[in-house]
Parts: structure tokens; C-alpha cells; sequence
């Protein structure tokens, strides 16, 4: 593990600062607006963004997870159902990308396109959260505890792939399947769970990229320095901030940066 510190910039710090708070108060904006933005804007190989960004999100949302728990925000029945499909799914999309070459650039063209597309259903999450809950409500309500154990374990199984392959989808997409699945869980608990969950996956996920040689060390501790105190002030505010407007604009914003990427 060599950091050359030479390489250092601060306006990495300043992003991760950023999209740590993001990912404090709406348990979204991790993956989806730092890999971009290391691709789109920092000029980041599209394998490196995801690797790196994989291994940064597990110490960010570690902090995170720990605010939630000294909170007590954290459903771990619930974590364990998502980790027990999204474990096992991350180590078949990491053998994959192994067997398809994580340098070739078709794998750099999959990675860029599932990046756009994961981008892309995040913003619907985001947009019709409250048009999806209102319409399925009732669905929720309906199924055994049974029938909504083993969704979760599927929906853990997606999650897997999705992040593994374009650390994108843990938060949101997660976060508003779970909503409509445990519709009597407090929206914080909820987001702790989720930020929970995300740190074994984004952890394996992230140790399976640094195999396959895709983490630049250098730009992680970069995004620390600015995302664990950013993430720590977020989830602290949390209860307190209305998150309306910040979604609408997050939303917005990952639907462009999405379609930019997907085509």
C-alpha cells in the first residue's frame, strides 16, 4: 500500500466532505455522486473511481453507523436479512470481473454504463418515493413476515451486484424498496440499517477491487479526511434537517449525471 502524499488534493477532501454529510442525512449519495464525480470531473479510470470509492464508503458509513447506533437507529435483524443475499452475490460479481479482465475495455464500457443506469434508478427512487409508498402501501402491510424476509434477502442479492460492480445503489434504491417492505419502521431507522448494511458490503466489495488492483490509495485517504467528519455532522443532524428539497435536488442532479453516463 504505497500513498503519495504529493498527489494530494484538497478539493477531494472538500468533496468528500460534501457527499459525506449527503450520505449522513438521507443515507444516499455515497457512490452515486462521488464515482461520478471522480470520473466526470477528476478525470478517474472508471475501475479505480469504483474500487476506491467501494473501500472509501466503508469507513465513511462505518462513522456513520456507529452516530446511528449510539442513536439507536439500527434494525440488526434487518441488516442481517439484506447481508445474507447481498454477500454471496458481491463475490459472484467480483469473480466475474475477474474472469472478464477489470482492465479491457469492455469491462470499462460495463462499469460506465451500469454506473449510468444505477444513477438513473437511484433519481426515481429519490423522485417517486412518496408516489411509490402511497401506491403500494397496502402491499407492505399484506405480506407475512416470512414472504418479507425472504424479499429482503433478494433485495440484498441486487444491492450486491448493483454496488460491487458500480457502487451505486446501496442508498437510495435500498432504502425505498425497505420503506415500502417495513412501512411501521421510522424512516432514521431505516436509514441506519441501511447505512449498516452497506458497510460489510461496500467493505468485501471494495477488498475484492483492491485484488483486482483497482485502488488508488492516495485519493482514499484524500476522501477521508473530508468524509468522516462530514458524514458524522450529517447523521447527527439528520432528525433535524427536512430533506424535501435535498432530494429533489439530488435527484435532479444523479438523472442528469446518469444519462450522461448510460449513453
Amino acid at each position: 500500500m504505497a500513498v503519495d502524499w504529493h498527489g494530494f488534493n484538497y478539493l477531494l477532501s472538500l468533496s468528500g466532505f460534501i457527499v459525506g454529510m449527503l450520505v449522513g442525512f438521507t443515507g444516499v449519495g455515497g457512490g452515486s455522486l462521488m464515482t461520478p464525480l471522480l470520473v466526470l470531473f477528476f478525470g478517474f479510470p472508471p475501475s479505480v473511481a469504483v474500487g476506491t470509492d467501494l473501500l472509501y464508503a466503508s469507513v465513511t458509513k462505518a462513522g456513520g453507523t456507529l452516530v446511528h447506533c449510539c442513536n439507536g437507529s439500527v434494525d440488526w435483524r434487518l441488516v442481517g436479512r439484506l447481508a445474507t443475499g447481498s454477500l454471496p452475490a458481491t463475490l459472484l460479481s467480483l469473480s466475474t470481473l475477474d474472469y472478464l479482465g477489470l482492465r479491457s475495455h469492455g469491462t470499462a464500457s460495463l462499469i460506465t454504463t451500469l454506473l449510468g443506469v444505477a444513477l438513473i434508478l437511484t433519481a426515481g427512487s429519490l423522485l417517486f418515493r412518496r408516489y411509490l409508498q402511497a401506491r403500494l402501501a397496502r402491499t407492505g402491510e399484506g405480506l407475512s413476515d416470512k414472504s418479507v424476509g425472504w424479499i429482503t434477502v433478494a433485495l440484498g442479492a441486487v444491492l450486491g451486484f448493483l454496488v460491487s460492480i458500480s457502487s451505486v445503489g446501496a442508498g437510495a434504491i435500498g432504502a425505498t424498496v425497505l420503506i415500502l417492505l417495513y412501512p411501521k419502521m421510522p424512516m432514521a431507522r431505516i436509514v441506519g440499517s441501511d447505512i449498516a448494511h452497506a458497510v460489510p458490503l461496500t467493505l468485501i466489495a471494495g477488498l475484492g477491487h483492491w485484488f483486482l488492483g483497482s485502488i488508488d490509495w492516495t485519493l482514499l485517504f484524500s476522501l477521508l479526511l473530508g468524509s468522516l467528519p462530514g458524514i458524522a455532522i450529517g447523521s447527527q443532524l439528520a432528525a433535524y434537517v427536512p430533506e424535501r428539497v435535498l432530494r429533489t435536488i439530488l435527484a435532479s442532479t444523479l438523472a442528469v449525471v446518469g444519462l450522461r453516463l448510460a449513453i
